[in-house]
């Protein structure tokens, strides 16, 4: 079993801190393995008897009934009745569960959220859910949970959790990461065509009819186009607008941008794609559009253009950017203004990262072979002309090391795997 150290932790240290735990991510990312075998296994292995920790999989037929909340809690209320003894609550899938009326109280409709801040209330009962739709459980959250809530958001494999399970040489470790991802079962298979037909399958079957399903989508064909273009568009300036037109140039008939709008914000509630606005780093303020469109998992994206349209310079940058996210940074696409010799200009910083007040900037770059190539990696970092740490990430070198100007060269793969301090 793979471990998850990275997220177990997180889990750990915020073990009865009066606040419902929810676990959130991509499906098929590994949140039930992280609560219901990791995180049970360590309470088990510190001396935590099983039938103190109370399991309930919505997704699964025999919990079927406890969709309903109100059933759900008055279980749960009823296994908890020792009050000397501590309890733990885990509940998978929980944007399964329904609203239903409470008829024995004024037809009052009662929500999951309810019964979760009822039972959280115990002072023996720790409780911890999983679930898989960011409407749910993260823009709700501080309404519903009335700032009661502790989120810990599951990613893919980390390239570091992913060379922890592979035999071989990192360098061939990190073009096979490229290229299928990080989704946890990835490791299992022994064979690229294995791998490429799970990818795919879990991309049509799961994700595809997963927000068709949700969003009651009504054509599903526009939303596949989406993807296609968002896919092929990884790491490119873009906007709904310039997506429509897209896709209406290829279906010969006008399609609605805020259609395209409202698909895009689907795909990005599912966990699937994960949005980076533009950042004014002199006038401090953001831009509208276009913004940037990254994969949560490049096996996916991959998938999804059936592997045709491999471009590690693009790919790079979709990792490095999925990795900061994990990080816990907010990170954001970085824009200075040339007005030199006359010119006006808008020049690109890959990301701009913050830690609180702390701030760095990154660029990506796969190589920097050549003088041209050089400057233009270098130039925008110049236009700042701030304090704040520079970094270029780069996959040409083995070894990082600070340049004249102060920049730091940082190897991708010494990143990847967190042997440097960014900050």
């Amino acid at each position: 079993m793979l471990r998850r150290d990275f997220y177990l932790n997180q889990i750990i240290n915020s073990m009865w801190d009066g606040q419902v735990k929810v676990i959130t991510g991509l499906r098929r990312v590994g949140k039930s393995v992280l609560l219901f075998e990791l995180f049970k296994n360590y309470l088990i292995d510190n001396h935590i008897n099983k039938n103190q920790i109370i399991t309930l999989s919505l997704d699964q037929r025999k919990y079927y009934k406890f969709r309903n909340p109100i059933t759900l809690c008055e279980y749960v209320e009823d296994l908890i009745k020792d009050s000397t003894q501590k309890y733990y609550l885990f509940i998978d899938e929980v944007q399964l569960s329904k609203t239903v009326i409470d008829s024995e109280n004024d037809d009052i409709p009662v929500t999951i959220y309810d019964m979760l801040n009822e039972l959280k209330s115990y002072k023996n009962l720790d409780v911890y859910v999983t679930g898989s739709n960011s409407k749910l459980l993260s823009s709700d959250i501080m309404t519903e949970f009335r700032g009661r809530s502790t989120q810990i958001h599951v990613y893919p494999l980390s390239f570091e959790e992913y060379f922890s399970s592979y035999n071989g040489d990192v360098r061939d470790c990190l073009d096979e990461y490229l290229l299928y991802g990080g989704m946890p079962r990835i490791t299992s298979f022994k064979d690229d065509i294995s791998k490429k037909r799970y990818l795919s399958s879990l991309y049509d079957e799961v994700y595809i009819k997963d927000i068709i399903e949700r969003h009651n989508i009504e054509k599903p064909d526009i939303l596949e186009q989406i993807l296609d273009y968002l896919s092929s568009q990884i790491s490119s300036l873009t906007n709904p607008t310039n997506v429509a037109n897209a896709i209406s140039d290829v279906r010969k008939q006008k399609v609605d941008n805020n259609l395209v709008s409202s698909y895009i914000n689907y795909s990005i509630d599912a966990f699937l794609v994960s949005v980076a606005r533009r950042y004014d780093i002199k006038g401090k303020s953001y831009y509208k559009y276009p913004n940037k469109y990254y994969f949560t998992d490049l096996g996916l994206r991959n998938a999804r253009l059936n592997f045709r349209q491999y471009d590690p310079g693009h790919l790079m940058e979709n990792a490095i950017y999925n990795e900061l996210i994990r990080r816990g940074y907010s990170v954001d696409i970085g824009v200075v203004i040339d007005r030199r010799k006359g010119n006006y200009a808008l020049k690109e910083i890959d990301f701009v990262v913050n830690e609180g007040d702390r701030r760095i900037y990154i660029q990506s770059a796969l190589r920097m072979d050549d003088t041209t190539k050089i400057e233009s990696e270098l130039d925008s970092l110049r236009l700042t002309n701030d304090f704040f740490k520079k970094i270029i990430i780069r996959n040409d070198i083995n070894h990082s090391y600070y340049d004249e100007n102060g920049f730091y060269h940082c190897s991708l793969i010494d990143f990847l795997l967190n042997k440097i301090d960014l900050f």
